[in-house]
């Protein structure tokens, strides 16, 4: 609801979105969970996110900790809610998707390219990422503030669901403190 007043003030431009992950360390297990492979093996999860070119959170999900970012990115996708705009219907699909160098595998390319999104993903041994560096820091720093909320910086909560509610929360407050400006 939010994301589509900001979409009727034009405030959403899909015309550069940018994907990324943080890892978030779980105090307790729980449902998707997994083995942290940047802190030790200890349990943890991972925060998925698509921003627009301003850093508003589109689409956001969870995965255990050990999930490769190859795997993300086509729920996230399709996850995207119909925003309206103010210069015709409401659209799903951003038009061009940045990321770094985790989200290079060809299956990937396909996919975005079969859904009519231009892909610019870092390639893995040849690029290096600053060049990227130029579109992706807006979902950096929209991570940054994901990661600044009490309830989403350590994971407490046993169940998926309520790690998810709770990121969404924080993605809304995102989205309202924009519409607020």
């Amino acid at each position: 609801m939010v994301l589509d007043e900001l979409g009727a003030r034009g405030e959403v431009d899909r015309s550069r979105c940018a994907i990324d992950s943080v890892n978030m360390r779980a105090l307790t297990g729980g449902d998707l969970t997994g083995p942290n492979p940047v802190d030790r093996g200890k349990k943890g999860s991972k925060i998925h996110l698509i921003t627009d070119r301003a850093g508003l959170p589109l689409s956001i999900a969870i995965s255990g900790a050990n999930t490769h970012d190859s795997q993300a990115p086509q729920p996230l996708v399709m996850g995207i809610p119909p925003i309206r705009s103010c210069r015709g219907p409401s659209r799903r699909t951003p038009d061009k998707l940045h990321g770094d160098k985790g989200y290079d595998y060809a299956h990937l390319r396909r996919r975005l390219r079969k859904r009519g999104i231009v892909h610019r993903l870092a390639r893995r041994g040849v690029e290096s990422s600053q060049r990227l560096g130029r579109h992706r820091w807006q979902v950096e720093r929209t991570m940054a503030w994901l990661s600044g909320c009490r309830r989403l910086h350590r994971r407490y909560e046993r169940r998926a669901d309520h790690f998810l509610a709770f990121a969404d929360i924080a993605c809304t407050l995102i989205c309202y403190r924009r519409l607020t400006k």
